[in-house]
């Protein structure tokens, strides 16, 4: 499935065999207490109470005669602690201990005479208790009321020394909240009790709220108010030392006035009907360490056929409501839908309905989404049994007492990708394995091993584009959080195909109104991410347009002998270098593919503008890092860039046991066919963004074209610049290649297209009678061009041996007269080797071989 559920922590495993022990030690000759048998027939009475912010989780259950014990598994030391034991027959509504195990607080209500327990009869008490437990000691009452009362202690994020205060919430059903200082003291040693149980100072943290949410992780308190004509999402923030803090309002689009007293993640109440869940609304936030902010809500169900739910991006400024066709209009939802969240997703979970997975780090376009809708397998292999989504990837399955950690399934989910037939899913699986893989190389090889046996697999997006542009993102974003604004996650900016069985509706909502003005962690990102949303018009993603002019502003000066100051072209050339190096830096394997073995100017300077455009852009817009360390981010992008576009033409290399030395064989395999087809798609996916590739890509794309298309075709291939003629290419072909009638014409082909002095130079490397040709007729044109001609002689000086023909010895005896005026002249164009005489002598070889004799 694509969702992996590794158990933490197990009721059965972890607390069942140690309280047997303890049974078994008290019913021992001597000991005090019952036989083992008791907590068999009280077994389902055993369930967890809380999960701590160290993610201590604090057990109860009853003996055969109603007593109340709790216990606690501490996680990190996999031992379990009995806490305490109330003798009386009671029903725990709630209970969490301090970070020191020294105190225990504790809500608990008397039963009905009908064993009912979720309702209060008039008359009743929920009593509210404080307890002392190092050692056991004092209780003290801190409510005694007709109302349900849950309580959690804060935790500080730093537990290096013992607390002299205790911060201690309680939640009433009555819709406050309130927070109790609980000072202590360390008598006889290490025992610790209260300073002043008589007066336990305390303040009202919120009021007329109808649902709230605790972060245990975070130490947050987020609730919804109705005071107001809507309702207002507010949260609070706690810090090490109990203080408080409102930090944001953000209005909701909800109605939540008729829908009773809820609460979340406030330790682990079973009051609740669990079998009706799908009657009640579902309303849960979550954040990450990035600065997103999102509250997934979804209402009672009104139709059998269809569920919908929404989802407020406002670390993104818009919200997104889905509806999602069930399949059938019989189907019976008998269970809520579940909000998990997994850091940069949220998991949407109907059991055998329909799984969803959100991109919430970037949910602008629903093909980075993955939905799984109806029959698909994978809908139905997750607990049916409701699952409350703790802070973090933490997920507790109250129902069998189980405690996971939820991951994405890597290995399922590059099944999927292998099996897909949607480009939307492709889409969505593969920056899923990207965002949330634990080990990038293998899983960076797997994808490519993928991409090249299915690089025309997808219609609605270039495959390779959008590897390229994600992995290389992924690759870089750790460095700092301000990143997914300034480079660019995907290749695909929109995205109009509909997704089947789900549809969309997308809205603007108002941004949260922060209530601080000093920001650090958390709430430093989410400014950020609202600051970006209020005033970044347009978008402030990089991208090679500016390149893209100045490269070809380069070309075209070269082309024309204009050239940029020294110092400007120098640089250029070390940024280049400089990217190659760290390329290398970073891969010590030798690789099969020809690459990296010329200089390629052309590809160097591209790389070379890349590094300075996009250097400019991250100082402009990442304030308070060093230089140098956006120098080597830069670096280390543009290297990844090229390094996957290796990797990928690698490992098609390696699969398909290719020999560098192309033109040994005689005609083209189909294998050569296959990695020349992947070679021009790497080609069109880089010249759409306008990206680099590694020095020496044209050469051997050349080298596998002509080894593997037909002349027409090839040729074709040269016009339309898919292949270009690199000199290491065409030198290569004029040494390599004999000159039969086919490779005769294919190398004339090739000649007639290079620039002037290129081809100048190679026709030096081919001895044939038309580069012969081609050299005397360059050379002649240089010799004529500002010839100005001189009263001569009737009488013509015969040499021995020379061709009685006047006309052609009359024209050799100019040249000849023009060469010995303008040696220094031809000695610097390049034409030392060539006289009049290779003049006369090629002119003859033509005339024959037109003559046909």
């Amino acid at each position: 499935m694509a969702l992996r559920l590794v158990s933490d922590f197990d009721l059965r495993k972890d607390v069942l065999p140690w309280l047997r022990s303890q049974r078994a030690a008290s019913a021992a000759p001597g000991a005090r207490g019952g036989g083992p048998g008791v907590l068999e027939n009280n077994y389902e009475s055993l369930r967890i109470l809380n999960v701590e912010r160290n993610e201590n989780i604090i057990y109860t259950y009853k003996d055969d005669k109603g007593n109340v014990f709790f216990g606690l598994y501490d996680c990190r030391t996999r031992q379990n602690e009995h806490l305490y034991t109330f003798e009386k027959d009671l029903h725990v509504v709630s209970c969490s201990v301090n970070s020191e195990r020294t105190l225990l607080a504790a809500s608990l209500v008397h039963f009905t005479k009908e064993g009912r327990k979720n309702e209060l009869q008039p008359g009743s008490k929920c009593l509210t208790l404080l307890v002392e437990i190092h050692p056991v000691n004092n209780v003290k009452v801190l409510k005694a009321v007709d109302s349900y009362i849950w309580v959690q202690f804060l935790y500080p994020h730093v537990e290096s020394r013992p607390l002299a205060e205790n911060h201690l919430l309680l939640i009433s059903e009555e819709k406050y909240i309130e927070k109790f200082h609980i000072q202590v003291i360390q008598e006889d040693g290490n025992r610790v009790v209260l300073k002043d149980s008589g007066h336990l100072p305390r303040e009202r943290v919120a009021e007329d709220f109808v649902w709230a949410q605790w972060d245990m992780s975070e130490q947050r308190l987020y609730y919804v108010d109705l005071k107001m004509s809507r309702s207002v999402l507010k949260c609070i923030q706690f810090s090490a030392d109990g203080k408080f803090n409102l930090m944001f309002e953000a209005p909701l689009d909800i109605t939540l006035s008729d829908s009773g007293f809820k609460l979340v993640n406030f330790g682990c109440d079973d009051l609740q009907d669990q079998k009706n869940l799908s009657k009640h609304l579902t309303l849960c936030v979550f954040t990450n360490h990035t600065g997103t902010l999102c509250v997934c809500y979804s209402p009672k169900f009104d139709s059998w056929g269809k569920i919908t739910y929404t989802v407020f991006y406002f670390h993104k400024g818009h919200s997104k409501t889905f509806t999602a066709a069930l399949g059938s209009v019989d189907s019976h939802v008998t269970k809520g839908l579940t909000f998990l969240n997994l850091d940069y997703y949220v998991a949407v979970y109907l059991p055998g309905h329909l799984f969803h997975l959100l991109n919430i780090q970037h949910p602008d376009l629903i093909c980075h989404s993955l939905f799984l809708t109806g029959n698909n397998e994978v809908v139905d292999m997750l607990p049916h049994s409701p699952l409350q989504s703790l802070s973090g990837s933490l997920v507790l399955d109250l129902c069998s007492g189980k405690l996971y950690r939820a991951v994405l399934n890597q290995s399922y989910l590059l099944q999927f990708l292998w099996n897909t037939q949607l480009d939307c899913e492709k889409m969505a699986v593969l920056h899923c394995v990207l965002s949330c893989g634990r080990d990038p190389q293998f899983l960076e090889a797997k994808l490519i091993q993928w991409i090249s046996e299915n690089v025309s697999a997808c219609h609605s997006f270039d495959l390779i584009q959008e590897f390229i542009i994600a992995s290389s993102y992924w690759s870089i974003y750790p460095e700092t959080s301000n990143m997914d604004k300034l480079l660019p996650y995907s290749s695909v900016f929109a995205w109009d195909t509909e997704i089947p069985g789900i549809t969309l509706v997308t809205e603007e909502i108002p941004l949260p109104f922060m209530k601080v003005h000093s920001f650090k962690g958390y709430w430093e990102k989410l400014n950020s991410n609202l600051e970006y949303v209020k005033y970044s018009k347009p978008r402030l993603l990089y991208d090679n347009s500016m390149v893209q002019k100045e490269w070809h502003s380069l070309i075209s000066e070269e082309k024309t002998g204009r050239r940029r100051s020294m110092v400007y072209m120098r640089n250029i050339r070390e940024n280049a270098m400089k990217v190659i190096s760290n390329l290398e830096a970073r891969n010590l394997e030798p690789r099969l593919t020809p690459l990296f073995q010329e200089e390629d100017n052309h590809q160097r300077l591209l790389m070379g503008l890349m590094v300075s455009e996009l250097k400019d852009h991250l100082l402009r817009h990442l304030q308070g890092i060093e230089k140098k360390k956006i120098e080597q981010m830069v670096l280390d992008y543009i290297s990844k860039l090229l390094d996957l576009i290796c990797q990928i033409l690698e490992t098609s290399w390696r699969k398909h046991h290719l020999h560098p030395q192309l033109l040994h064989c005689r005609r083209a395999s189909a294998a050569e066919f296959t990695v020349f087809h992947l070679m021009t798609r790497i080609l069109e996916a880089t010249r759409t963004l306008f990206l680099p590739l590694p020095p020496g890509f044209h050469t051997l794309h050349t080298m596998l074209g002509v080894h593997c298309l037909p002349l027409y075709n090839l040729l074709h291939y040269f016009d339309n610049g898919v292949l270009l003629l690199t000199e290491t290419a065409v030198t290569r072909l004029m040494k390599d290649l004999d000159n039969s009638e086919k490779n005769e014409k294919l190398k004339f082909s090739i000649i007639v297209r290079l620039p002037p002095l290129i081809g100048q130079k190679i026709c030096r490397l081919w001895d044939h009678p038309m580069s012969s040709n081609i050299i005397s007729r360059n050379h002649v044109r240089v010799l004529l061009l500002n010839y100005k001609k001189q009263p001569r002689s009737s009488m013509i000086d015969k040499s021995p041996g020379s061709v009685e023909f006047l006309p052609l010895n009359y024209f050799i005896e100019i040249l000849a007269d023009i060469e010995s005026s303008n040696r220094a002249l031809l000695a610097f164009e390049g034409h030392d080797n060539v006289d009049a005489k290779f003049v006369e002598e090629a002119a003859l070889k033509h005339t024959t071989m037109l003559l046909g004799s």
